[in-house]
């Protein structure tokens, strides 16, 4: 078994000038990079931490934007043995008062030696470094070493084990910023092998095309590691030049013809509105062979608003495949067989919500259509539970669970938090669980995703999230967080506040809805106090909020223990609408 710096080191022996990755800037030309200029780039910060004292196995938080500065900091903290965690960088988008608290409980727990990033953001990074905190450097793009020949021997790096640390993932949601995924060597690498199989990956041919940010788990596995370390080349663009003008994406697939791109549901919808034809002249899509739907619960009419958008340019609808992903299994759980079209379940829809069952339609009755996720991959098991954790039928909805060789090792500095997540299930058919080797904490342990779901025909249906989770445009949104916000807000009641998701078919993702009573009945008064809840969490948060419903005293639903019954909210709030 190898590690992640010596397959980079086995790629500039045998391939120095190979090309790795395309950056992409709008308005400048296209920079290549080959393994050759990643181990030069990363060298010199690998000198530059040996020079400020880090040691292997501390932590090094990457506050750096798309470019050259991220990936050669990121890889130079692997070859010096550091433990890399990329974060969000500021933008306008963001409130600093929000993103400073984020960095801050990011630092109290995950307890990093030092923050990497530029000397113009250095006054925003030391105003959340609190005294006593871990925190000893904060090293400046300007501040980095010389270029000079690497030597390997000299590299600490090298003496990593594969069971030991070798990257930190962060999600994007406030919450989920106190729970770092800590992934091994080992786990990373038993990913790449298993999906990259899973996906028929051939370095003579495939070309992944990306604009994900690398702080999310797709954009920074299978748009990065992956690519890296298996030499695939990579032609990456800002995911801020992605947005302002989507259609990068389809010029960049057809100059370069990519093969592979990932992208969470409400990327297919964004593409097909705003991506006019003016911008496709003389563009082929013919190149790839599949575009993977992650990170959100996939809709097939996101996929089919897409193909018939781009089929005219050469689009497969064989290239709109599915995939089922977490931080957690470093990536993939399961995937969509690449030979065929995903599959699509009609089920019963009053069934489904009621029963929990995923049934036939009935003739007369409305149904609804679940895509499927795909199968699991070859190294990975699956399973459906209930609450006491034990399997459900086929076709039953309950919490998924999953086991691997590339599970995570814990959650980082959370020994509460991976206890309650890793759990020993009961045996399965009469055959106990088998040993993954992974080095996960709970031996035979299964990962409780937090995620509702089923299994039909061997396929994984993933419906909902247990805790309610959010997902707006790829985004984790607890809506705890934003009851919290809203509860700030003069002439709400404390505590009777709630926050759902609902999909939004334009958008192809969740908008967030909020419900708040107020003391005042008057309904210019609650409009104004609907206005002020609006633009506190858009302010507070990482959304921006648009539906906002201020009621009257003793409208929302509590549980018998006292807790905000959301589900009987929102369906409260869909029937009121109807």
């Amino acid at each position: 078994m190898t590690t992640l710096p010596n397959l980079l080191q086995r790629s500039y022996q045998e391939v120095p000038d190979k090309t790795s990755i395309i950056l992409q800037h709008a308005g400048q030309p296209d920079t290549s990079l080959t393994y050759r200029d990643l181990i030069h780039g990363a060298n010199r910060f690998t000198l530059t931490y040996a020079r400020e004292g880090i040691k292997p196995g501390e932590v090094i938080i990457l506050i750096l934007q798309h470019g050259e500065d991220l990936i050669y900091a990121f890889w130079g903290a692997i070859l010096h043995g550091a433990i890399p965690s990329i974060m969000p960088f500021l933008t306008e988008k963001l409130a600093p008062e929000k993103y400073r608290a984020d960095l801050t409980s990011l630092i109290s727990i995950t307890k990093p030696t030092a923050i990497v990033t530029y000397p113009e953001f250095e006054a925003e990074v030391r105003s959340a470094l609190v005294e006593g905190d871990s925190v000893r450097h904060v090293i400046l793009t300007s501040q980095i070493e010389a270029k000079t020949e690497p030597d390997f021997n000299s590299l600490q790096g090298f003496n990593a084990s594969p069971k030991d640390i070798a990257v930190l993932q962060h999600s994007s949601g406030t919450t989920g910023l106190q729970k770092g995924v800590a992934l091994s060597h080992r786990a990373v690498l038993n990913q790449l092998e298993a999906y990259g199989k899973t996906i028929r990956l051939d370095p003579a041919s495939d070309i992944i095309v990306s604009w994900l940010p690398l702080y999310h788990d797709m954009g920074f596995i299978a748009c990065f590691l992956l690519p890296v370390l298996l030499r695939i080349p990579l032609v990456n663009m800002s995911p801020f030049d992605w947005v302002r003008a989507p259609y990068r994406l389809m010029q960049s697939v057809s100059q370069y013809k990519g093969t592979l791109t990932w992208l969470p549901n409400f990327a297919y919808n964004f593409c097909a509105h705003k991506i006019r034809e003016r911008n496709l002249e003389g563009v082929n899509l013919s190149s790839w062979r599949a575009i993977i739907n992650c990170s959100e619960p996939v809709h097939v009419e996101s996929h089919d608003l897409f193909f018939e958008k781009f089929s005219a340019y050469g689009l497969a609808k064989s290239a709109l495949q599915t995939c089922y992903a977490m931080a957690e299994n470093v990536f993939a759980v399961t995937q969509s067989p690449l030979d065929g079209i995903p599959a699509v379940d009609e089920i019963d829809r009053e069934t489904f919500m009621t029963q929990r069952l995923a049934t036939p339609p009935i003739a007369g009755q409305p149904s609804m259509k679940m895509t499927s996720s795909g199968h699991p991959l070859p190294n990975t098991k699956v399973r459906v539970v209930d609450a006491d954790l034990n399997d459900l039928p086929n076709r039953s909805v309950g919490e998924i669970a999953m086991q691997s060789d590339c599970m995570l090792t814990e959650y980082f500095n959370r020994p509460d938090a991976t206890e309650s997540a890793i759990k020993n299930l009961p045996a399965q058919g009469g055959v106990p669980a088998a040993e993954d080797g992974s080095g996960s904490v709970v031996k035979n342990g299964w990962y409780l995703t937090g995620d509702y779901g089923y299994i039909a025909d061997g396929e994984l249906y993933v419906s909902g999230r247990k805790k309610d989770l959010i997902i707006v445009g790829g985004k984790n949104v607890y809506p705890q967080d934003l009851e919290s916000l809203a509860s700030e807000v003069p002439g709400v009641h404390a505590g009777r506040t709630v926050a759902f998701g609902m999909y939004d078919e334009e958008e192809g993702t969740e908008e967030v809805v909020i419900i708040a009573e107020a003391d005042s009945k008057d309904p210019a008064e609650q409009q104004a106090i609907a206005d002020a809840i609006r633009k506190h969490v858009t302010k507070s948060s990482a959304i921006a909020l648009r539906h906002v419903k201020v009621v009257d005293d003793k409208w929302i639903i509590k549980t018998s223990s006292g807790k905000t019954a959301r589900s009987a909210n929102k369906e409260k709030f869909i029937r009121e609408l109807s």
